[in-house]
């Protein structure tokens, strides 16, 4: 459903509880009354369906036959067409009475991947203003350039600008990593605080490249970096950039630095990147900041408390299932969950593997810590899980038994033998009963007996 239709099922719910009249829900859904009553009456003949629209999934009335895209597509590719825009190949083919419209022909083509996008125009910008307080808004940035004139090899310099003051943290790092963002990061938040957001490029540091996943989609999230995350946590609004002129503070102030960093390093002699970070924290920005600083336009600092979890918040995690025999796996190491956890269940449910920057591990369970130790390999795989019960021993009847016990009619016992029938003696103790013998007369044997035969 479209926002507009999740909207309007929101006030027919209000209509149908009768918190809402037809002629309130009219207006909020910015519909005359009759229409409001249509759709009031559509949502209670067939629910939240009644409201999707009618044409949804069907092609449109300007819909194009698939064999005029198809035939399209093969002459764009023929000889005399090959280097034809799409306005230009549409009048041809109008020519040859194949109307299409060129914008179709563009979707059409880039479709078939046989278009490229050409540049646009240029779009209007206009300037914003600086943010009135210190710590509103600081940006963020990475600058690649030959800081040391080929005394060394290149190197990147992270440089945070406040949007209000122009006053800077500047640090040099051998590449733009997530390590080298969280390291700068930190040492702004143990100097000043956290700031309100932080304006960023669109560099993969900063935004996920990948899709989001289906229980993502479902609790309506995006895909975050491990830096999103951090930032997310931290309560730090972080606000991508879709060109460098958005954030052309931090862009501006790069090319101060390339221009006259350079030369106080050349001057400076220094070669190598420790020096130059101790230069830069202890000299150089100090000077910096008392010739290129400004007054806010507010006394107020808005940066906020410096959380004592900071070192675990700047890191990576990453959530892993805890199988049966109690390990978990992450980044080809395997980790033991102490059995002290055993209240938690949690096998078959999710932890978080933190891995701090300086080396240490993490384990936590909504947000509880877990005790766990390392394994140098991986655990042999777990069979089928079997219940513990004792082999079943099949026990003889005591002598006491009653099946064991004297038989008060030993004379029935003593008349006949074991195995006079050849079959096994029952349990009761007693032997079968014989089978009666072919070509003798019973009848003569139940007379002498005392027992009555009748006669026929």
């Amino acid at each position: 459903m479209s926002r507009k239709e999740r909207n309007r099922m929101t006030i027919m719910a209000g209509v149908k509880s009768q918190e809402l009249t037809q002629v309130q829900a009219a207006e909020l859904m910015g519909l005359g009354y009759r229409q409001a009553k249509r759709v009031w009456r559509r949502y209670q003949d067939e629910g939240d369906a009644g409201l999707v629209h009618r044409l949804r999934g069907r092609p449109g009335l300007r819909h194009k036959p698939p064999a005029v895209r198809a035939q399209v597509v093969a002459r764009s590719a023929e000889e005399r067409y090959a280097d034809f825009g799409p306005t230009l190949l549409a009048e041809e083919l109008a020519k040859e009475g194949i109307v299409v419209d060129h914008d179709t022909v563009r979707r059409w083509l880039l479709a078939a991947g046989k278009g490229t996008v050409r540049r646009r125009r240029q779009v209007h910008r206009q300037w914003r203003e600086r943010k009135p307080c210190f710590g509103a808004m600081v940006q963020l940035d990475g600058s690649h350039h030959d800081w040391f004139e080929g005394r060394r090899e290149k190197c990147v310099l992270m440089v945070m600008v406040d949007d209000a003051t122009n006053r800077m943290r500047a640090q040099f790092f051998e590449e733009e990593t997530t390590r080298a963002s969280y390291d700068v990061f930190e040492g702004w938040v143990r100097q000043h605080g956290r700031p309100g957001s932080l304006y960023v490029d669109r560099d993969s540091i900063y935004r996920c490249e990948g899709t989001a996943s289906v229980a993502e989609q479902l609790a309506g999230k995006e895909p975050q970096t491990q830096f999103g995350r951090a930032m997310g946590q931290l309560g730090v609004e972080l606000i991508l950039a879709h060109s460098p002129q958005a954030k052309g503070r931090v862009e501006r102030m790069n090319g101060v630095l390339q221009d006259r960093l350079v030369k106080a390093l050349r001057l400076a002699q220094i070669n190598d990147l420790a020096s130059a970070n101790r230069f830069l924290e202890q000299t150089y920005l100090r000077e910096f900041h008392q010739r290129f600083g400004r007054v806010a336009a507010s006394p107020l600092d808005v940066h906020r408390d410096v959380p004592r979890n900071l070192d675990e918040v700047l890191s990576w995690e990453e959530e892993r299932m805890v199988q049966r025999d109690w390990t978990t796996a992450c980044g080809g190491k395997w980790y033991q969950v102490d059995r002290h956890h055993e209240a938690l269940s949690l096998v078959g449910r999710k932890v978080v593997v933190r891995t701090l920057r300086d080396g240490r591990v993490q384990l936590a369970y909504r947000g509880q810590k877990l005790k766990w130790r390392p394994l140098p390999a991986r655990p042999a795989p777990l069979g089928k899980i079997r219940s513990a019960r004792t082999p079943s021993v099949r026990r003889l009847p005591a002598a006491t038994h009653p099946w064991r016990r004297p038989l008060l009619r030993a004379g029935r016992a003593a008349r006949f033998g074991l195995g006079d029938s050849g079959r096994p003696p029952l349990r009761s103790g007693l032997p079968p009963s014989p089978s009666p013998k072919r070509g003798k007369d019973t009848t003569n044997n139940n007379q002498q007996k005392g027992t009555f035969s009748p006669k026929f």
